[in-house]
Order: C-alpha cells, then sequence, then structure tokens
C-alpha cells in the first residue's frame, strides 16, 4: 500500500495548482457573478492538456486516469467550484464512448474532445426521473438509416456550450434494458435549448434543458451499434466518474478552510487573533479530520476505477466516497464561514459562495440518499462484510 503521489501525479496537481491560482482565482467572483461560461479556464485546461485524462491514449486522449483528474480537480475547486466541474465534464459525457461505443464512433468523436476542440455534454436526467433514470421517457424510433428523437432533458451541466450531446433515449419496452445511448450533433435541426437555470451555486456553469423535436440521428451514432445497452453503459460511466464529484467536495472544503483560517490569524477579537480562541482551533481541527478523512476515500474510490473495478461489487466504495466527501464540504463551509460570523455571510469574502457552490455536490450523480441504497444493498448482500 503506496500513499506516495508518483511523479506523472505531482506534475498535473502543481499544473493544476498554477492555473488554479493565475487564472481561476482572479476570476471566481466574476464568474459566479455573470453566471456566464467561463471559456478562459476551459482555455487554460486546454493548453495544459487536462482535458484528455479520461480517454485512452488509443482513443485519442492522454488516458493518465481518474486519480490525476481528481487531483486537478481538488486544485482548481479550491477556488471557484465550477472550474472542477469542467474538469469532470472532460470525463462523464466521454466515458459512454470510452465503454460502450464502438471503435468508429471513439477515433470519430473522443480525439477533438480529449484535444479541446470540441465539447459535449451528458443528456441523462428528465424532468419526471432524475435518480430513477431506468424509466426515463425520451424515445428514439428507427426510422431507416435514422433514428427519430423525441423527449426532454433537464439540468445539463455545459449544455450551452456542447458540440455534441451523449443522450439516454428509449427504443425498446420498460425499464433499463430498453434503454440505449447516442451521439446526437447539438446542433441538428430539432435540438432546442429551452432555457437555462437561475442556480443557487454553481453558477459559472450554466445547465441547459434540452428539446428534442424529430431529431434525426443517423443509426450509426447509436452507441455500440447495438440497442438497449445504454442503461447499463450510463451506470458505469456514473460509477467511473463518482470519485470526481467528491474531489470537487475535497477541494472546496480546502479552499473554504484555507481562507478561514488566514482570516482568523489577522482578525482581532477581546486583544488577540480569532485563532488564538480554542473553541476556534478546535473548529480547524475538525475541518482538518474531515478533508483527509475524505480525501483518503476519494483517492482509493479513484484508484479503484484506474484498476477497473467500479462494477456493482465495487460500488459501495464509490457511493461511500462521494457521499462523505461532498457532505464534509458542506459542513466544512458552514463552520468556515461561521469562523468569520457577520463577515463570512457578506459577498466580500468567498465564503458564502463555497457554502453555496458545496449544496450542489450532494444532489449531482446521485444525490445522498441514492449512495446510501448503493451503500446498505452492498451490506446486505454480504457485498460489504465487517463480521
Amino acid at each position: 500500500m503506496d500513499f506516495e503521489l508518483n511523479e506523472e501525479h505531482r506534475m498535473i496537481k502543481e499544473t493544476a495548482r498554477r492555473i488554479a491560482r493565475d487564472v481561476i482565482a482572479p476570476r471566481a467572483k466574476e464568474a459566479d457573478q455573470t453566471g456566464e461560461y467561463p471559456h478562459d479556464f476551459f482555455d487554460a485546461f486546454k493548453q495544459a492538456g487536462l482535458l484528455g485524462m479520461a480517454v485512452p491514449e488509443s482513443m485519442g486522449g492522454t488516458g493518465n486516469g481518474i486519480l490525476p483528474i481528481c487531483l486537478a480537480i481538488e486544485e482548481v475547486a479550491k477556488y471557484e467550484c465550477g472550474a472542477g466541474l469542467i474538469l469532470v465534464l472532460s470525463g462523464l459525457p466521454n466515458k459512454p464512448l470510452v465503454l460502450g461505443g464502438n471503435a468508429a464512433q471513439q477515433q470519430k468523436w473522443l480525439p477533438d474532445v480529449a484535444n479541446g476542440v470540441t465539447k459535449s455534454a451528458f443528456c441523462l436526467t428528465e424532468p419526471d426521473h432524475g435518480s430513477d433514470a431506468a424509466n426515463l421517457e425520451t424515445r428514439a424510433v428507427r426510422d431507416g438509416d435514422d433514428y427519430i428523437l423525441n423527449g426532454n432533458k433537464v439540468y445539463i451541466s455545459g449544455g450551452t456550450v456542447a458540440d455534441w450531446l451523449t443522450v439516454f433515449a428509449r427504443t425498446g419496452g420498460p425499464g433499463a434494458k430498453g434503454i440505449s445511448a447516442f451521439v446526437v450533433d447539438a446542433h441538428s435541426p430539432g435540438v432546442n435549448i429551452d432555457r437555462t437555470d437561475d442556480k443557487m451555486g454553481v453558477r459559472s456553469v450554466p445547465t441547459a434543458h434540452f428539446s428534442f423535436s424529430d431529431v434525426r440521428v443517423p443509426a450509426e451514432n447509436l452507441l455500440g451499434g447495438v440497442e438497449g445497452q445504454g442503461f447499463n453503459t450510463a451506470m458505469l460511466t456514473l460509477n467511473s466518474m463518482r470519485p470526481t464529484v467528491g474531489a470537487r467536495g475535497v477541494g472546496l472544503a480546502e479552499g473554504a478552510a484555507s481562507y478561514a483560517l488566514e482570516w482568523a490569524r489577522e482578525r482581532k477579537a477581546f486583544g488577540n487573533a480569532v485563532i488564538d480562541f480554542e473553541a476556534i482551533q478546535f473548529m480547524f481541527a475538525d475541518m482538518a479530520i474531515q478533508i483527509e478523512a475524505a480525501r483518503n476515500l476519494v483517492y482509493k474510490a479513484a484508484w479503484l476505477v484506474d484498476q477497473g473495478k467500479y462494477t456493482r461489487e465495487y460500488a459501495h466504495n464509490l457511493s461511500i466516497a462521494k457521499a462523505y466527501a461532498t457532505e464534509m464540504a458542506n459542513k466544512v463551509a458552514f463552520d468556515a464561514l461561521q469562523v468569520l460570523g457577520a463577515q463570512g455571510y457578506m459577498k466580500d469574502h468567498p465564503l458564502e459562495r463555497h457554502y453555496r457552490d458545496a449544496r450542489q455536490l450532494m444532489i449531482v450523480e446521485g444525490s445522498s440518499q441514492v449512495q446510501r441504497v448503493v451503500i446498505s444493498r452492498a451490506m446486505i448482500d454480504r457485498v460489504l462484510v465487517y463480521g
């Protein structure tokens, strides 16, 4: 068991740290206020070669793996959680092609997204089906050499800037076995962005509501060329990317704790620095305990994914990491804001933004409750055993 990062990992971490300090930190507040996609963040990641880490070299990426993505996300999320989401989106919409696409599909779409030439988005959630993805209603019907796609997808992160979409749609009967996956040109006739969301947090990466009205999708865009494999591909994709959401939580918590600590060193109360009060010191000790525990869970989960261990029998490890790290981020952001008192509540400081941003993490890519379903089932089925 080796807890040391290798040279490649350290280089990726340092590169992300430099981008975080030089590019992201100066613009973090503005990105939140405008709610406009930060193309400069994306371009910095592109120039540094950080967008292809989830795509194997044979498919046009750099193939570094999920742990290196988590390391980069952790660094940039210290300053702006949406920047971490941009790196998540370098993997989430593309993993279905890596896992379920055929060679022609992989070579057609993956090299350009890995090199930052194009952007993609992951379209699973619907107005009436979030966690209940097996019952999604968007439908694709075969018509000669095409499929005709109709339906709606909501809360699609990065959808406003996407060039193509990974869309999950029903091609067969009810339930999971009736779902297939398609690559859809985001600019095709009938693909519409009906609105974007006025979100509480993570405002720098807009979420879009798509409607598909008689969209013609070439049959060659059916992932793997086989109907009925979409749901399994979606679940494996979410499993494999789950540590990256936890990494956003770890980075956010580190940023919040660090900012609050430096403030507490300088702020005077009752003739002493705020950090000199034992009650405040214990708050920071608790933050550190939680951050370190979450980081170890996330790194282990990412390591498992990179070993190919993200199928159902390993899913509880990924759910534990995601649930703990994201809930930890909310607790640390809460306590860091509390250290600053009234100042923490004001937009003069980044902690109110960290607090808003953290709340998203317990919902996206499987809520905390869904993660607990996965974990408890593993215990009931004796996959996770302590006795």
